[in-house]
């Protein structure tokens, strides 16, 4: 005859069970984490806002240079910055590069937001820096508020954003090589204040629909500028390093090579930035050492990669090869 208990009870668990005879649980049940507060909601949107003043700026300089066919200056990056309080109407010129880069990033930080919140990953909302900048912005990141607990999750909370951001970028960069306009000795240093550094995936573009035209020949239109943001936005996000997008996707694959790649890349940054001119690299070199002094949260089911989060992994690469460049701006 069966034991009753009584109600709002369980039966206790057996003393001398063997556990591993049990077979395991093939789901589990977690807490859908709690959204952001309104607190939070506010934040953002305020600084949504600054960053889109700041991006009509860098849009106004663009669309002014693409007008003269001419690259972007110091002394119009000045005026332009003027204008949000001597003629703030004139900055809608800057719209079509604002609302461009802006869709980028966000499209990016929405791409971590909503794997976060599929493997029950509490997060912030996507927080845009704004910034007095020749492209407007230091990009946009989000807060985790919960560890990562296993490898697939990693992967996907690393690899969304760029994916994501990747996709939004191909069609406004396209649209951009497409409307482009040729202007011989625009990459000459002596004749421009800045000088863009032209990615593998612009170099392709640009054979395509301009085949008799060298890349540097080619003036893009702001849309498209705004789209060569967004591209180095990802390349730097995907550096194989520390917290980084690409750290988290290398240490998903293999933890013990994240680690020694984290350690020896700073110093490759500032190889880099000495013999290719550019500063940024000093930063982000500095930036990488001094995240490997955070302490990153333990992984408690590093469970190998299924054989699709592989084939992504070098898809990821890919995307990393695509976008990156040795000297992103010149002359500044």
């Amino acid at each position: 005859m069966a034991t009753r208990y009584p109600e709002g009870t369980s039966q206790p668990l057996p003393v001398n069970i063997d556990w591993r005879t049990v077979p395991p649980v093939s789901r589990y049940y977690a807490a859908t984490p709690p959204r952001p507060s309104r607190t939070s909601l506010a934040l953002a949107g305020l600084l949504f806002l600054l960053t889109l003043c700041t991006c009509l700026v860098a849009g106004a300089q663009f669309s002014v240079a693409f007008a003269h066919n001419e690259s972007v200056s110091v002394d119009e990056f000045v005026r332009a910055f003027k204008l949000l309080y001597q003629h703030p109407a004139a900055l809608l010129t800057g719209l079509p590069f604002a609302i461009t880069l802006l869709t980028i990033l966000l499209a990016h930080e929405l791409g971590h937001f909503f794997a976060c919140r599929h493997h029950h990953i509490r997060t912030s909302y996507p927080f845009f820096v704004p910034a007095p900048t020749l492209i407007g912005t230091f990009g946009a990141f989000i807060l985790l508020r919960s560890p990562i607990r296993n490898t697939r999750a990693l992967f996907d909370v690393g690899a969304s954003g760029p994916f994501v951001g990747f996709l939004f970028a191909i069609p406004a960069l396209i649209y951009g090589v497409m409307n482009a306009r040729v202007v011989p000795g625009l990459a000459d240093p002596a004749n421009s204040d800045v000088v863009f550094g032209v990615p593998l995936i612009l170099q392709i573009l640009a054979r395509v629909f301009h085949p008799n035209i060298s890349v540097d020949f080619l003036l893009l239109h702001p849309v498209g500028r705004a789209a060569w943001v967004g591209l180095f936005a990802t390349s730097l996000n995907l550096l194989p390093a520390g917290q980084l997008d690409g750290g988290h996707i290398l240490r998903s694959l293999s933890a013990r090579t994240h680690r020694l790649i984290s350690t020896f890349l700073p110093a490759l940054l500032l190889f880099l930035g000495f013999f290719r001119h550019w500063t940024g690299w000093y930063i982000w070199a500095a930036l990488l050492f001094g995240l490997r002094f955070l302490r990153a949260a333990p992984i408690y089911d590093d469970t190998p990669l299924d054989p699709d989060r592989r084939f992504a992994a070098f898809l990821a690469l890919l995307i990393f090869l695509l976008c990156f460049m040795p000297a992103p701006i010149i002359n500044l």
